[in-house]
């Protein structure tokens, strides 16, 4: 029978910040104001590391840069940054993990807290078709229409993992008692809750409080590359 696995993706599957990158890309292509994203970066990757980041604030303020351009241009300018960016980093020994699920038929699956408009390509890299992300408003509700710049419906952060994953499940006609094993991997201690609902939790490449928290409670612990 089948599995299911679940990855986390920012330091987890690859070696860096997706949200921060893409930031960081726009202010390189002219498309942010330099000063104004390092204050807010600087501002939310406090919160986040201190486990008291304003999900809704964050995605307000990371958003609002794409409802300014078309959904072509959006795709143009993510194309280059898989190109420049994310490709180049992903390190081998991710890709053999999330093999060795897909190789096994288990059922594979992103759960990250960035939204769905940078992290879906990623994550068909690594051959998930399954993602659950952030998700992002549109002007009339097509999921093809222009970006409002607003977050819409759960965040996929902290316990907001598990809603979110309750609910693919349900919509599958699974529920996790279907699964005699259940894995997730993360990095962060954000996602203990997350961690603690599967019967196989993996901190990879993990923060220093989820590092301290795995080997109190004996869970395994797997470097896959070095942060950057």
């Amino acid at each position: 029978m089948p599995q299911l696995a679940l990855f986390d993706l920012d330091l987890t599957l690859i070696p860096f910040d997706s949200d921060q990158a893409w930031g960081r890309f726009m202010v390189e292509h002219g498309l942010v104001d330099a000063a104004e994203f390092d204050r807010l970066d600087a501002a939310f990757s406090a919160g986040y590391a201190a486990g008291t980041l304003d999900i809704h604030a964050h995605l307000c303020a990371m958003l609002a840069p794409l409802a300014r351009h078309s959904r072509e241009r959006l795709a143009v300018l993510h194309a280059r940054f898989m190109d420049d960016v994310v490709l180049p980093a992903i390190a081998p020994a991710a890709l053999d993990l999330v093999r060795h699920h897909r190789a096994r038929g288990d059922l594979c699956c992103v759960v990250t807290a960035t939204n769905a408009f940078i992290t879906r390509p990623i994550a068909h890299a690594f051959g998930i078709d399954a993602l659950i992300a952030c998700e992002l408003e549109t002007v009339d509700g097509h999921p093809d229409s222009r970006y409002t710049g607003r977050p819409a419906g759960v965040p996929s952060y902290r316990e907001g993992k598990i809603v979110r994953t309750d609910a693919w499940l349900a919509s599958r006609g699974l529920a996790w008692s279907d699964f005699e094993r259940s894995w997730f991997y993360s990095d962060s201690h954000n996602d203990v809750p997350l961690l603690e609902k599967v019967t196989d939790a993996v901190a990879t490449n993990p923060d220093e409080r989820l590092r301290a928290l795995a080997t109190a409670r004996g869970w395994q612990i797997v470097e896959l590359f070095e942060t950057v």
